[in-house]
């Protein structure tokens, strides 16, 4: 299929992406509350790793095995590293205000080009950069009381996730996505299980008492995690990223409208404008990253963190 076949319908599934990231980090907070967060995760990340299985089980002509075992295990535990930043930290800090300083991750992409890969950053880059700081400063306002050292939980998530997509960007392109996709869920499953058989958490325990409800919301939010992934990769089987890509900032609304219906929580006008800076300086600067070179499809087939 041609990548420009359906861009409406690339569009709607990038939206729909937002949305289900947005459904999953609500319900990672809203369970937070009865289950541990180490449990959570590890849930996440199988549920994934088998969903993947499956799908790869069926579809006989890709396989398992990928091209570079390296390059998976280096790309797994820094997207686990990232989801945990942002499970834990959800349980601080409210969904909407921590997407939006989440969404730093392309400004920081390009701070990471200059130094890391010593790639030559314009100065509307850096403007932008500049600009989405300052949306950052807003959401936070530090000295206002309003967060604390829990604002470390978005930036440091942020940050990982910054260096998960330049590591995609450089490494990525020989790679099936729906293989890399089943080994992002299998590594991060065979990480975290050892971490939460040695923690003092009592996974057993809690699973055993957990009730219909959150079983059901676990489930969702295993599910949403996956799904998500997934229709971003079919999106971009049908427009180019430089047409979808602004698109991923709608996940801010749907987040927001999330934290609403879950919690009864809005952001406060400071924190809209904070988002709307982030939110546009973050859009212009995805943009101007894709229009400057064209990333293979698995790069951009996992931009976002959960």
């Amino acid at each position: 299929m041609p990548a420009a076949a359906h861009p409406l319908l690339g569009i709607a599934l990038i939206v729909a992406m937002g949305m289900s990231f947005a459904v999953l980090d609500t319900a990672v907070r809203w369970i937070g509350a009865f289950v541990p967060v180490l449990v959570v995760l590890a849930w996440r990340y199988a549920t994934q790793a088998v969903v993947m299985a499956a799908w790869l089980a069926f579809d006989r002509r890709r396989g398992f095995r990928p091209q570079r075992v390296g390059f998976q295990l280096l790309r797994g535990a820094l997207l686990l590293t990232t989801s945990a930043f942002s499970f834990f930290g959800l349980q601080h800090v409210p969904v909407a205000e921590f997407t939006a300083i989440n969404m730093l991750t392309p400004v920081l992409v390009t701070l990471l080009a200059a130094w890391l890969l010593k790639e030559r950053v314009s100065r509307l880059r850096w403007a932008l950069v500049a600009l989405a700081f300052v949306g950052a400063l807003v959401v936070i306002r530090p000295g206002a009381g309003i967060f604390g050292w829990e604002v470390l939980y978005p930036l440091a998530c942020a940050c990982s996730y910054a260096s998960f997509q330049v590591l995609t960007s450089r490494l990525a392109g020989h790679e099936d996505p729906l293989v890399t996709h089943f080994w992002t869920g299998a590594v991060g499953t065979a990480i975290v299980l050892p971490v939460l058989w040695a923690s003092p958490v009592d996974a057993v325990g809690a699973l055993a008492q957990a009730d219909a409800l959150t079983w059901g919301v676990m489930i969702l939010a295993g599910l949403a995690g996956t799904a998500g992934h997934l229709m971003l990769i079919l999106a971009l089987g049908m427009a180019p990223a430089s047409t979808l890509m602004p698109f991923v900032y709608t996940q801010i609304a749907s987040a927001t409208l999330a934290g609403f219906i879950v919690f009864g929580r809005l952001p406060d006008a400071f924190g809209w404008l904070g988002m709307a800076i982030i939110a546009v300086a973050g859009a212009a600067s995805a943009w101007l990253n894709l229009r400057g070179q064209k990333p293979p499809p698995t790069v951009a087939a996992d931009t976002m963190a959960d």
